[in-house]
């Protein structure tokens, strides 16, 4: 094997090693010698081995979690919260050149922004608005980040874990409310059921015939009992008669 072969061989070998594929969803910083040159777009993409270098670089959405944060509430209750983070890389060259490992600020961030965001609020404002405490701590995290070139998407609370003394009494509470609607709604029954018989009661009153068609109804209902024997204590014509006009 001669010299030219070797070098031939070597030369490949570089031109190999130079060879770089970016994918759509990426995009790659170029350095040369460690200074900063350009961001690459997806494609085939070729580098000099050993003086440049190139950093990737993901822009899609990214989801990072918020590991659970003990926060005592402003009502001194004391709980484990934790969330997740959605969010995108718009500016590659200031992500990276910004902020040293902008995953780990953020999720630095984030825990301190649900911190500050759970602790100035009562316990039943962070079961009922979980939305709303989430726009509160995006809020606060993309003002840092926005330098960065980095967009925040959204923030959401996923788990609210609070002790066990804690979760018996609000187990007492909901049940307790749950006994008071069932009472309210039984009134309200009896008392349009009180309502419908008054108003039965004075439309009968008003109309002898209705008298006697009511105890129609009712004998009709006994009897249909085979063993039920009906007496009368009065005769039928005791029952008051609707008078006639005079001619």
């Amino acid at each position: 094997m001669n010299s030219i072969t070797v070098f031939g061989i070597i030369l490949g070998l570089f031109a190999l090693g130079g060879i770089r594929i970016i994918f759509e969803y990426k995009r790659a910083l170029k350095f040369r010698f460690g200074k900063y040159i350009k961001t690459l777009k997806p494609g085939f993409r070729w580098i000099i081995p050993i003086v440049e270098t190139v950093q990737i670089v993901d822009i899609r959405v990214i989801t990072i979690n918020i590991v659970s944060q003990e926060v005592m509430t402003e009502d001194n209750v004391p709980c484990s919260i934790d969330g997740v983070v959605f969010f995108k890389i718009n500016d590659p060259e200031r992500a990276i050149l910004e902020v040293e490992e902008f995953n780990f600020a953020i999720t630095q961030l984030s825990q301190a922004a649900l911190r500050d965001v759970c602790g100035k609020v009562e316990l039943d404002t962070i079961l009922s608005k979980r939305e709303e405490m989430g726009k509160n701590i995006k809020g606060i995290v993309e003002q840092e980040t926005q330098e960065w070139g980095i967009e925040i998407m959204d923030v959401k609370i996923k788990d609210i874990q609070l002790p066990e003394n804690m979760k018996r009494m609000m187990a007492g509470q909901a049940e307790a409310e749950r006994s008071r609607r069932s009472r309210i709604i039984l009134a309200l029954a009896e008392e349009q059921a009180a309502g419908k018989l008054l108003s039965a009661g004075k439309l009968i009153d008003k109309s002898p015939s209705a008298i006697k068609l009511r105890l129609y109804q009712t004998l009709s209902n006994i009897a249909a009992e085979k063993n039920s024997t009906i007496l009368f204590p009065f005769p039928e014509e005791v029952l008051p008669r609707k008078k006639s006009k005079k001619g």
